[in-house]
């Protein structure tokens, strides 16, 4: 039996009208360091692709730009061969907007825990969408 979290390879056969999961994960007071390093995020969506079994298809893309200092960060987009991974990485308030979408199975508390645990967030939100 799975979570609401998850959903198996199996129940995504089974389901056809279960097309992929969406996870947005918010991340507060993360390291700044850490946040302002594109080697760092290029690092970290590495490992989150091995962690979650995700083939990268291209290079990450980490753009740094914002004229408004409460948005200005650093942006990532990462295509996968099921879908896209992507984030705002907002200064100002040492917050990181993460979303994973992908047509096959993953486990977003287990992405959740990564990026809070990689980024050293004090806490984080997870909420996430069986697309259909």
């Amino acid at each position: 039996m799975t979570t609401p979290l998850e959903i198996t390879k199996t129940e995504m056969e089974n389901e056809a009208e279960v097309w992929g999961v969406s996870s947005s994960i918010d991340l507060y007071e993360c390291d700044l360091s850490l946040m302002q390093n594109a080697e760092a995020i290029r690092e970290f969506v590495k490992i989150l692709c091995d962690r979650i079994k995700m083939r990268r298809y291209g290079e990450t893309q980490v753009v740094f730009f914002g004229d408004e200092p409460r948005v200005q960060g650093f942006s990532m987009t990462q295509l996968i061969e099921t879908s896209l991974i992507s984030a705002h990485f907002a200064d100002a308030s040492r917050a990181i907007y993460l979303d994973v979408f992908s047509c096959a199975p993953y486990n977003p508390e287990d992405a959740a825990k990564f990026a809070a645990e990689y980024f050293k967030a004090s806490n984080y939100e997870l909420h996430v969408v069986h697309r259909r």
